[in-house]
């Protein structure tokens, strides 16, 4: 298929067949790795339960498509306190509070479950409970990740318009190059991908994906 620029008209009947294509992927991806991977899912469960008694599900709204609110879903691989400990680490150490400002993440995050919470987060099994969202219409496979509200704040209002133009994914083109670069190199990547939209592209991103998944690359 051809790219479809939708910030240039691209003709409706191309971007409808497109859309309707790319759900039918996901229901054909999505149902089947769901399946397979529920045992692995139950042990996850369970190791986060043992490792910090509470729920195991951490659930956060995020904007979706045409901005509305959806409820995305993640193994916790945090503490349950884990926004009070963020706070205080930002609060007395300047560096570590220039890292979050610059891409709202940090290398050395003080709310993570140890071991296990770096484990889930660096093999992205963290979200699997994302497959969810896909089958329910939430999200799609491959597409700019939903953000929370205080990360969309870092962006001018043109972009995050643009950003809800297309239905939210479960991995997009900034998540498979490095991801400490700052809110530019976002607006750049999910900028290329919105107006680039093709099969070709999505299927080089799920194998970006899946190689940082491999590899634990997952930066």
């Amino acid at each position: 298929m051809a790219h479809v620029d939708v910030m240039r008209a691209a003709p409706p009947a191309e971007l409808r067949r497109y859309l309707r294509v790319k759900r039918l992927l996901d229901y054909a991806v999505c149902i089947p790795l769901l399946v397979a991977t529920l045992p692995l899912m139950l042990w996850i469960s369970a190791a986060i339960w043992i490792c910090s008694p509470g729920p195991v599900l951490f659930v956060q709204e995020r904007a979706g498509y045409g901005g509305r609110k959806i409820r995305v879903l993640k193994f916790r691989t945090m503490h349950l306190d884990a926004d009070e400990r963020l706070a205080a680490c930002l609060a007395q150490d300047p560096a570590l509070a220039e890292e979050w400002a610059r891409c709202f993440k940090l290398q050395r995050d003080p709310r993570l479950l140890g071991f296990l919470g770096r484990f889930l987060r660096a093999s992205s099994l963290d979200e699997l409970p994302q497959l969810v969202n896909v089958l329910r219409g939430d999200m799609t496979l491959i597409g700019p990740r939903p953000f929370p509200d205080y990360h969309l704040a870092a962006f001018d209002p043109g972009f995050r318009r643009m950003r809800a133009t297309v239905m939210p994914g479960l991995t997009g083109l900034w998540q498979t190059h490095r991801r400490d670069n700052g809110v530019q190199s976002q607006i750049e990547l999910d900028s290329y991908y919105i107006r680039n939209l093709s099969f070709r592209l999505d299927a080089f991103i799920m194998f970006r994906t899946m190689l940082m998944v491999l590899t634990f690359r997952n930066v």
